[in-house]
C-alpha cells in the first residue's frame, strides 16, 4: 500500500492499541485513534505524539458496541482523509469472574465490546473498502484465550473464540474484493489489562513471574511485539495471508 493511506485503531488510548497506532504512523499511515469519552485526554496526547512524527492523526470518541458509533467513526475518517485502508479492531475488556458469580450484565458487556464490536468494525470497514474498490486490511483482536479456554475468564474466552469465527467468515466474503481479514492471538502482554484476567489483588510482580514461567523464552510480551505483527499484517507484503488468527505468545501455546 502507498504511504499516507488511512488506518483506524480502536481502543487506542493506551496499551497495545496505542503502540499499534504509533507504529502505523511510523509506517506512513494517517491514523484515526478511537476510544471511549473517559479516555479523550489520553487520545488527545496520542494524536500529538503521532502528528509529531510528521503524519496526520485525529481521534474519534465511539463505543464500538454501538452500531451508529462505529458507522459514524468510519464515515468521519473517510470524510477527513478520503479513504480507509486498514481497520484494527483492537478494543476489548476482560474480567476474572467465577462462572457461578458472573451476571448476565457482566457477560453482555464483555461480549458486546469484544465480539459485537469487532463484528461492527468488520462490517463498516468492509463496506467502505468494497466501495473504494482497491482492497484493504482488516485486523481483529482475538487472544490465546481464543484458542485455549481459561477458567474464570468465561465471557472473555467466548468472545475471543467468536473473533476467530468472524475473521474466517469475513475473509471468505471479502476476499474477492482483495480485502484480507486476519486476527491476532496474543498471549499475556505487559499492560494494565493483564491484571483483569488474573485474580483480583495479585501483585504485579507475581503476575509477571507467573507469565514468564509459562514461556520457554522466559519472557512476557510487550505492546511493541504486537505492533510489530500488526505492521506486517497491514502491509502489502501480507497479501497472501487471510482468514488466520496468528499466535504471538512467546511459546506459551503452540497451534
Amino acid at each position: 500500500m502507498a504511504s499516507k493511506n488511512t488506518a483506524i485503531v480502536t481502543g487506542a488510548a493506551g496499551g497495545i492499541g496505542k503502540e499499534i497506532a504509533l507504529r502505523l504512523a511510523d509506517d506512513g499511515f494517517n491514523v484515526v485513534v478511537n476510544d471511549i469519552s473517559a479516555k479523550s485526554e489520553d487520545l488527545g496526547r496520542l494524536v500529538e505524539e503521532i502528528t509529531a512524527k510528521g503524519t496526520a492523526s485525529s481521534y474519534h470518541i465511539a463505543d464500538v458496541s454501538l452500531e451508529d458509533d462505529v458507522r459514524g467513526m468510519v464515515e468521519t475518517a473517510v470524510n477527513q482523509y478520503g479513504r480507509l485502508d486498514v481497520m484494527v479492531a483492537n478494543a476489548g475488556v476482560a474480567g476474572y469472574i467465577p462462572l457461578f458469580e458472573m451476571t448476565t450484565d457482566q457477560w453482555d458487556r464483555i461480549m458486546n465490546i469484544n465480539a459485537r464490536g469487532v463484528f461492527l468494525c468488520y462490517k463498516y470497514a468492509g463496506l467502505q473498502m468494497i466501495k473504494q474498490g482497491h482492497g484493504g486490511r482488516i485486523i481483529g483482536a482475538s487472544s490465546i484465550l481464543g484458542k485455549k479456554g481459561s477458567p474464570f475468564n468465561y465471557a472473555y474466552t467466548a468472545s475471543k473464540f467468536a473473533v476467530r469465527g468472524l475473521t474466517q467468515a469475513a475473509a471468505l466474503e471479502f476476499g474477492p474484493h482483495e480485502i484480507t481479514v486476519n486476527a491476532i492471538a496474543p498471549g499475556a502482554i505487559d499492560t494494565e489489562m493483564l491484571a483483569d484476567i488474573m485474580p483480583a489483588g495479585t501483585p504485579r510482580g507475581v503476575l509477571i513471574d507467573a507469565v514468564k514461567r509459562e514461556s520457554p523464552l522466559n519472557v512476557v510480551g510487550t505492546p511493541t511485539d504486537i505492533a510489530n505483527l500488526i505492521s506486517f499484517i497491514a502491509s502489502k507484503e501480507s497479501q497472501f495471508i487471510t482468514g488466520q488468527t496468528i499466535s504471538i505468545n512467546g511459546g506459551t501455546y503452540f497451534d
